[in-house]
């Protein structure tokens, strides 16, 4: 709690810094278009994901470009290959001026020095919006996405909470007037009356397609809110704790209640099998909430609800997953600003309501406290429930986490499809992790112990 007051604490005093600019006097004057006078026709390079968040700001880049003469060039690429991509083109002195920076990929980029902190530009008035307003965005997300040893790189961007998305039409027929609470009533109340598999309906679906879908949307889902952790205060495997093993035999035993095959389940699979009424529930990102309450993509629109994800032992402790934009270092210094500019501008509070109008999920507090978007967006109460507490490190952001969460997605699929027991299977890979921090100088003092 202690340095989540501090970061909360920090964003005002720099919020404050930025308005005031390096004078002290305050930039009523500022707008975009004279800011960006100085970079017209200058190019700028990003990534983007096929997911709605960013064919939201793709409906709105044409009132950039018009108002900055900025042109924003972006490629969309599947997300199991934008790490990839993007470190191929940091290594080799690419063309990308914008990082699109997962949650777990904020300490390896920052380490390496492939992004700059922000501070090198919110000193600096003539390009720094006034109203940039950092103590608006949600201090969890900051803190999480954007921030990496106590320095702040990226602004938050298409941030996802876990939510529980459900059928209420399904749940009212079994009987249930409300979501489930606890996951314990999600085994035990809601599975038996939710599930019959003579007519292939069931509770619950938990995407769980090896790879990071394995590792952090079905392994790690059930570790936080049963007492557990990947690793414990020194580094060393937590996967054997009683707690990591009664979240992991958990999720072990919910899958009595889940369609055959859900360990090739991805996303797509199961957002699809909740919108064409094969399950009951789903814990999914919020992000999805576009594609599920779309008559053309959904069957259940009339029956869609949102609530948090159920408590577990030790209460709620949601996913939480997402990225934030930041100012890629290898860029010119014209790149450099321009690409400041327009990371502004996509995560402004001038632009939020286009925004999540638009499909997208914005990280600010403001445009949630607005009346129509809470009655018009199921997801939003929910969301900003789950925002109020939660755990950054949910997956680890330090840059040995791609490698860690490749024995994760291996073992965790065998625990799933019971090639390995749940206690062996967790003593892998914590040794192969271990093994891992090693190399990576974690356990001979050359790191930090920061995740």
């Amino acid at each position: 709690m202690r340095k989540f007051l501090l970061t909360a604490a920090s964003a005002v005093a720099l919020s404050v810094a930025v308005a005031a600019g390096p004078s002290g006097a305050f930039a009523a004057d500022w707008s975009l278009e004279t800011a960006a006078a100085p970079f017209k026709g200058t190019e700028i390079n990003v990534i983007f994901l096929d997911r709605p968040g960013y064919r939201a700001i793709i409906k709105l880049l044409p009132e950039f470009e018009q108002k900055t003469g900025i042109k924003v060039n972006y490629e969309i690429v599947p997300y199991e290959s934008t790490r990839e991509k993007e470190v191929l083109n940091f290594t080799s002195g690419g063309d990308l001026t914008v990082a699109l920076v997962d949650l777990v990929w904020i300490g390896e980029f920052a380490e390496n020095g492939w992004i700059l902190p922000i501070d090198k530009f919110t000193g600096d008035a003539a390009i720094t919006d006034p109203n940039l307003k950092l103590d608006g965005f949600f201090p969890l997300l900051l803190d999480a996405f954007g921030s990496w040893g106590g320095v702040t790189y990226g602004l938050p961007f298409d941030n996802y909470s876990g939510l529980l998305f459900y059928n209420s039409c399904m749940l009212k027929d079994a009987g249930f007037d409300k979501p489930p609470a606890t996951w314990d009533e999600v085994m035990n109340v809601y599975g038996p009356k939710l599930t019959d598999a003579s007519k292939n309906q069931y509770a619950y679906a938990l995407q769980s397609r090896r790879g990071e879908t394995q590792s952090a949307d079905s392994f790690m889902r059930f570790l936080w809110p049963f007492g557990g952790s990947l690793l414990d205060k020194d580094f060393k495997s937590n996967l054997n704790s009683p707690e990591s093993q009664a979240g992991l035999q958990f999720r072990q035993d919910l899958a009595k209640y889940m369609p055959p095959g859900i360990v090739s389940f991805d996303h797509a699979e199961a957002v699809n099998a909740l919108a064409q009424g094969q399950v009951a529930m789903i814990t999914e990102w919020s992000a999805f909430y576009s594609t599920l309450n779309d008559p053309a993509t959904s069957k259940i629109v009339d029956c869609l609800a949102v609530a948090p994800e159920p408590e577990g032992p030790a209460g709620r402790l949601p996913a939480l997953g997402g990225f934030s934009l930041a100012v890629a270092a290898q860029g010119t210094e014209e790149q450099q600003k321009a690409s400041w500019l327009f990371i502004q501008w996509a995560t402004s509070e001038e632009i939020a309501r286009d925004y999540v109008e638009a499909g997208g999920v914005s990280g600010r507090m403001a445009i949630y406290e607005e009346p129509d978007i809470k009655a018009n967006y199921k997801f939003v109460e929910p969301m900003v429930a789950s925002w109020q507490k939660g755990v950054p490190e949910f997956r680890p952001r330090f840059p040995s986490w791609p490698a860690i969460s490749e024995v994760v997605a291996e073992w965790g699929t065998k625990m799933q499809l019971g090639e390995v027991s749940i206690s062996d299977g967790a003593k892998e890979i914590g040794t192969r992790m271990e093994e891992i921090l090693k190399q990576d100088g974690y356990y001979d003092g050359s790191k930090k112990l920061l995740q």
